[in-house]
């Protein structure tokens, strides 16, 4: 990833003993925040703590842990530097004071951009990757709404609707961070990379991972946590039965931060996790006014103010590998048949979030509905049949 910034001194100056050794032994494999945090209490550092960890698992007091060396976690800090993220402890005062209501808080949590956006009033939106298009333009429309009242938007930089929520949230004011299950320098999705770049210019990126750290299916759940405990409510904007949005809604209720849900058919398997909140007593959200209201403690609907110019190159669509042929429109009608749900779409909109030429798109529509597939509607909008 290009640097944020550029830093002329060594970044591993400020770093003595102690530090390197706190950085190690967050580091080591097996060795979870709160196992760090016991260590560093019951040895009154983590030097000593090294010191006795031989002994401790000679003796099977503790499992087995793998400590990297101190050349490594430097690395890791020069590495961080050259790209401008910070690594921020506990005592440090950019560290998110909302992440002190986990009982298991990062030991080390590396912040790529803007550290000091955390500290604002914020609101996650999630949900589903295989989102509907009326799903992510709601997610896209209302995280801009609130950024636009200086809300920072809090979401996973996932496909779907936290792809949506992060960039509407940069059309607003630019508040907007991205929490990651794998290193601040890793994109994923890849295709997210110059979303991550945005994203970390105009907000932050942040994860209690190490930098080059992959995208592991085990830290999706640990990437929940935080994600609901920056924020002060976390809505779901669209999520299935059984899914990590619902594992975040439920993470946030008990951190006693508010819970909040969009409403969707009931014939749409998307909107099931949604509407099983609602009837446990999330409230509705159909607008940015709802949104507003669902904090806690709830904040002002204030005069939306003017974006300012975002400090970086404006979001293009990532580049992606040409298309296989599609001469029958096959794909693209399997594309748009995907995204529709029981709620009317502008079929200006089925264009744009699908990417076709407005010709293959309307061919792809008459034929999907004389395969009675889907439904028109007033307004020249299209519906899913079914849905």
């Amino acid at each position: 990833m290009t640097p944020l910034a550029h830093r002329s001194t060594d970044p591993c100056d400020d770093w003595n003993a102690e530090r390197v050794a706190r950085l190690r032994l967050a580091r080591a494999g097996g060795c979870g925040p709160v196992l760090y945090a016991r260590f560093v209490a019951r040895f009154k550092g983590a030097l000593q703590a090294l010191d006795a960890l031989p002994r401790l698992i000679e003796l099977g007091r503790v499992p087995p842990l793998r400590v990297p060396d101190a050349g490594k976690v430097l690395a890791e800090v020069e590495a961080a530097a050259r790209i401008g993220a910070r690594l921020l402890e506990q005592d440090d005062p950019l560290y998110p004071q909302a992440l002190r209501d986990l009982y298991d808080p990062p030991a080390f949590l590396a912040v790529l951009g803007r550290p000091e956006a955390l500290a604002r009033p914020a609101v996650a939106v999630v949900g589903a990757r295989n989102a509907s298009m009326n799903g992510r333009l709601f997610a896209e429309e209302t995280a801009e709404a609130a950024a636009s009242r200086g809300i920072l938007v809090v979401s996973g930089l996932a496909r779907g609707i936290d792809t949506a929520a992060h960039r509407g949230a940069l059309r607003g004011a630019g508040g907007t961070a991205a929490v990651l299950a794998c290193g601040v320098d890793v994109a994923y999705p890849p295709e997210n990379e110059p979303l991550l770049r945005a994203v970390a210019e105009a907000g932050c990126a942040v994860s209690e991972r190490p930098l080059g750290a992959a995208p592991l299916a085990k830290h999706f759940p640990k990437r929940n946590r935080l994600i609901a405990a920056l924020a002060q409510g976390t809505l779901v904007v669209e999520a299935a039965e059984r899914s990590g949005s619902l594992m975040t809604a439920r993470l946030a209720a008990d951190l006693g931060r508010e819970v909040m849900a969009v409403p969707g058919s009931p014939k749409d398997p998307r909107h099931a996790g949604t509407n099983r909140l609602l009837r446990e007593g999330a409230a509705l959200v159909a607008g940015i006014d709802d949104l507003l209201a669902g904090l806690n403690p709830p904040l002002p609907s204030p005069r939306p103010v003017r974006a300012a110019p975002p400090p970086f190159e404006p979001i293009q669509a990532p580049a992606a590998p040409p298309p296989p042929p599609d001469p029958s429109g096959v794909l693209l009608a399997a594309r748009i048949l995907a995204g529709l749900g029981a709620a009317p779409v502008a079929v200006d909109e089925v264009i744009r979030q699908c990417q076709g030429s407005p010709p293959d798109v309307q061919d792809a529509l008459v034929d999907l509905e004389l395969e009675g597939h889907i439904l028109r509607h007033p307004g020249n909008r299209v519906s899913r049949r079914g849905a």
